[in-house]
């Protein structure tokens, strides 16, 4: 069953831009360098595994809400639980 909400524009626009921590985003560089340089232990491969995980999650919320701003600038959004990756 589908859950069904208004939220205030300025919550959805806060949502469209979220991004990792400084310190998450610092990391995965690091490791997708290293990754690169085929210098990665299985540890590390495992980390840079979740913070990717983690990332994309991030971006397909705030394509979400980016998609429910839309073009027209509305006062109020419609947001479909259901569909949130988890």
């Amino acid at each position: 069953m589908a859950a069904i909400i208004s939220a205030p524009k300025s919550w959805v626009a806060s949502v469209g831009k979220l991004s990792l921590p400084r310190r998450a985003d610092r990391r995965l560089q690091t490791l997708m360098d290293r990754n690169n340089e085929g210098l990665l232990t299985v540890e590390e491969r495992k980390e840079m595994a979740s913070l990717v995980e983690w990332s994309e999650n991030v971006s397909l919320l705030r394509a979400q809400a980016l998609q429910l701003l839309g073009p027209d600038g509305v006062d109020s959004c419609q947001l479909d639980l259901q569909h949130l990756p988890v």
